[in-house]
């Protein structure tokens, strides 16, 4: 959406009353394929363009979108949200984000956006080809389909307090689901990836080939004993254990009291030498920008430093409440206030491999798969629904399901011990992580 037609849109507003106003424009282009037992099934193409407005008058503040950015149609999104914020209650910590803390001067290069833009065939072919590579793998028996999909988006944002910024970016995907069956029963087994240039993407019969073998392999799944024992999280799921940890540090959070961290930071919550790095600034990472969503300056920071919690993660709402400066990790929609979120956030790895964590554990719980966690946000009391592999003497014994871990996240994070194996997948990324003494819930 063009700078020119937001400067009008904030324009206007502080003429119609606000104060203070900001405006954010989106446009996105997409396009997906799915296929199933070697025939076309679906075909999604989406176009859209849409227009955010943040407005405040004093420190009362409302938020609108709209789909039409017709000139009329801008009128009256500008005329209901100063209407808005001026029944809005009062926010003292409402307002934009402070001048001195603005990105400035030429943004960082990302590499964000692939030119190439897929026609509806070369993602059909793509998807083909990973569907009959899951098929053609040993003991699978069928398949859930396989889809491969291109996206382009294009974000503005300018504000009334001197910010103009736009960044660009595309996304590619394709990913496979198996089934495979066997007299005991059937199992699954999905492989997926996305980039932002496809030429990242690993090829798709690798794709096909590994949703195959992870159904087969999961064919024979055992229940087993309530028990308490080393538990290896897999690196391809490992990041989603940094998500509790990154709603407990977030600004809003903190501000509201609603934190098992509330009382951490500047101590050692994980074990040393323990690194969390978010880098809004990676290459071509799925999620970089080169500015927050206020127009703050970003940048890289280590949230976990030699097992120090070092940060909180602040927009300039929950900055000025805590009395801190804006770390630059806004994010927001564009029909509602800035919330906080991460961009590529990377747990960085140890000197030993999976195999490794297996030998050094002995016997245990190798996690592959999660469902359904839990979480007391104020006492860091978590369970997930698990599945994976028990292994002996340092070897996958069998497959096993219908299990729960749990734990007390804090305790939990005193004793990971990373992995070597960390494989950029997406946004957030981990090594195989490995946890002594963890209560497993089975039959």
């Amino acid at each position: 959406m063009e700078e020119t037609l937001l400067n009008d849109v904030v324009a206007q507003a502080l003429k119609a009353g606000a104060d203070a106003a900001e405006a954010v424009g989106a446009e996105r282009r997409s396009l997906s394929i799915t296929v199933r037992d070697d025939a076309l099934e679906e075909v999604e193409r989406e176009e859209s363009r849409d227009l955010g407005l943040r407005v405040f008058v004093g420190r009362r503040q409302a938020s609108v979108s709209g789909s039409d950015i017709s000139a009329e149609a801008r009128a009256r999104l500008i005329e209901r949200a100063v209407a808005m914020a001026r029944l809005a209650p009062e926010d003292p910590y409402a307002g934009l984000a402070d001048p001195d803390r603005l990105a400035r001067g030429p943004l960082p290069a990302l590499d964000l956006f692939d030119p190439e833009e897929p026609d509806a065939e070369a993602l059909e072919d793509r998807a083909r080809i990973a569907e009959a590579a899951a098929r053609g793998h040993s003991g699978v028996t069928n398949t859930d389909g396989a889809s491969a999909g291109w996206s382009s988006s294009r974000w503005t944002l300018v504000t009334s307090g001197g910010f103009a910024g736009v960044y660009q970016a595309s996304a590619s995907s394709i990913g496979a689901s198996a089934i495979a069956g066997d007299s005991d029963g059937m199992e699954t087994g999905y492989e997926g990836r996305s980039a932002r240039w496809r030429t990242d993407l690993p090829p798709p019969e690798r794709m096909g080939q590994e949703a195959g073998r992870r159904a087969v392999e999961r064919l024979g799944a055992r229940k087993i004993a309530s028990t308490t024992a080393p538990v290896i999280f897999e690196n391809r799921l490992a990041g989603s254990l940094m998500g509790p940890l990154i709603g407990a540090i977030s600004g809003p959070a903190i501000a509201r009291g609603v934190s098992f961290l509330k009382d951490k930071l500047g101590q050692r919550i994980f074990a040393p030498g323990v690194v969390i790095r978010d880098d809004p600034h990676r290459v071509r990472g799925l999620g970089s920008s080169p500015f927050d969503d206020e127009g703050v300056v970003n940048g890289p920071h280590n949230l976990i430093d030699d097992g120090v919690l070092t940060t909180w993660l602040l927009n300039a709402s929950s900055a000025r409440q805590l009395g801190l400066a804006t770390t630059g990790h806004a994010s927001r929609g564009l029909a509602s206030p800035p919330g906080v979120s991460v961009s590529n956030l990377t747990f960085q790895p140890g000197d030993r491999d999976q195999a490794g964590l297996m030998a050094d554990a002995g016997a245990g719980l190798l996690v592959t798969a999660m469902f359904g966690p839990s979480l007391n946000p104020n006492t860091g009391d978590w369970s997930v629904g698990c599945s994976g592999f028990w292994f002996e003497g340092g070897q996958i014994a069998y497959p096993v399901n219908e299990i729960t871990v749990a734990g007390n996240l804090l305790e939990i994070f005193g004793r990971v011990v990373p992995g070597s194996d960390l494989e950029i997948r997406g946004a957030s990324n981990a090594p195989s992580l490995l946890v002594d003494g963890l209560a497993i819930a089975g039959r």
